[in-house]
């Protein structure tokens, strides 16, 4: 009752959606694309629709088998949890089960896992993995009078033994009413040349809603994350690597009470539950990544049954059945509010529309060859670190990211497709592949 519920409402989005829809074809017609999703793919790497549909369908048949053996691995739990011999799997049965599954294969307890990870650890952990990594230290800063919005902000310098101070960082952390609700990333000024002697250090706001209380881009427009869409998460994601690493975790995750460090039994608890279900996860958002598209795409027209679209989609792109009468979509606010102007302001900023939910896809598959490639080894090696800041991070938009990519890594990170660029699959492909083997025996 409460998933048809929550999936159903609120009705007058069908029509608000339709309006989006028309205005941002309307545009692109005005513009000359034949598609708000041309439109908006055309500067990137993908360069078109076609291209990123065929690089979602091509991620789709990767993951299709592996996603319905976990589909019937949940099922099969379903039915000896409910002693009956047929049973149906539901769209609301999801997450249910799959927790109990979890929890049943790991005994992972959150609030045991939350006492290795006190807000103060993990700022240490930041600076400690800037420090190996870019030989760079974090520095408190006073704030000046009528400089932060509330008194909870912490303004952090950056600072480089030979190239001095290099930026600001705003820190929001904690939740409160009013506040933004998610966490994210705002640029609030971008580094750029000024003169021949002068440089504008960029400044960069980190907003959460955790409980409790030299070689240098010349240009703002193509400072820090103003790169392409389908480039822009890539740090991000491989960043993510290493939060997840035991050997970054040791060195700051410590038990707040008895600052004894995060056992490694424990970072692999966490490590399997997170990956025990993850075929299922990614299905999901090529699913995504595929409606995005289509809803914007050249072929739609003017029907205004999106619904029945996305319903027959679901059926074809994912495990899971449709429920007649829901309308998830109409909830999804990443339709509206994903995305980086085209015309120079932050990535960040998610104050222009963009067709662009493919690019976390992009940015997975980018960073598992990274990961890999180059990382993996000694992740927190300066020479690793040097290498993504001077042939990478440095940059920002400044260089086209295929250039950057191949310079980072070599061959075997991307593939060019009629006339677009597309990630290699392959070190991603090894790795889903690996948690298959890791999950095998605990499914069955």
């Amino acid at each position: 009752m409460v998933y048809i519920q929550g999936h159903s409402v609120p009705q007058a989005n069908h029509e608000v959606l339709h309006e989006l829809i028309a205005a941002r074809n309307e545009l692109a017609q005005i513009m000359g694309y034949r598609s708000y999703a041309e439109f908006i793919v055309m500067p990137n790497m993908a360069s078109s629709p076609e291209v990123v549909k065929s690089f979602l369908l091509e991620m789709s048949k990767m993951i299709k088998p592996k996603a319905d053996e976990e589909f019937e691995a949940i099922k099969n739990f379903k039915r000896k949890s409910c002693g009956q011999k047929y049973v149906h799997l539901e769209p609301w049965d999801e997450a249910y089960y799959t927790a109990m599954m979890k929890s049943s294969a790991y005994n992972l307890d959150a609030c045991v896992v939350a006492s290795y990870f006190p807000l103060g650890q993990c700022i240490e952990g930041l600076k400690m993995l800037a420090e190996s990594l870019f030989g760079v230290t974090f520095h408190s800063v006073p704030l000046a009078p009528g400089e932060s919005w509330h008194p909870d902000v912490l303004k952090l310098s950056l600072q480089h033994p030979e190239e001095g101070e290099m930026g600001y960082l705003y820190l929001d952390l904690y939740s409160r009413a009013g506040k933004y609700t998610g966490c994210a990333n705002f640029a609030i000024k971008g580094g750029r040349r000024l003169s021949e002697t002068e440089y504008q250090l960029p400044v960069v706001a980190l907003i959460c809603n955790f409980p409790g209380s030299h070689n240098l881009s010349d240009y703002q427009h193509f400072s820090g994350t103003r790169v392409a869409l389908d480039f822009a998460e890539t740090p991000s994601n491989l960043f993510e690597y290493y939060a997840w690493d035991y050997r970054v975790l040791r060195r700051f995750a410590k038990h707040y009470l008895t600052g004894e460090i995060i056992p490694e039994k424990l970072v692999k608890s966490m490590q399997g539950a997170r990956d025990m279900f993850a075929a299922t996860e990614l299905q999901r958002q090529i699913f995504y990544a595929l409606v995005d598209q289509t809803l914007f795409g050249e072929r739609l027209g003017q029907t205004r049954d999106t619904s029945s679209i996305v319903a027959d989609m679901k059926r074809q792109h994912t495990s899971w059945n449709h429920v007649e009468g829901t309308h998830w979509h109409i909830r999804f606010s990443h339709f509206i509010n994903y995305g980086a102007e085209q015309s120079g302001a932050s990535y960040d900023d998610c104050s222009f529309i963009h067709v662009g939910y493919y690019s976390y896809l992009y940015a997975k598959c980018f960073a598992a060859t990274i990961w890999q490639k180059l990382c993996q080894e000694d992740p927190l090696s300066l020479t690793t670190g040097t290498t993504l800041r001077t042939k990478i991070l440095q940059h920002g938009g400044a260089k086209e990211p295929a250039d950057m990519l191949n310079d980072l890594v070599g061959d075997g990170i991307l593939r060019y497709c009629n006339g677009g660029i597309v990630p290699d699959i392959t070190s991603f492909s090894d790795e889903v592949k690996l948690m298959e083997d890791k999950q095998e025996q605990i499914l069955l």
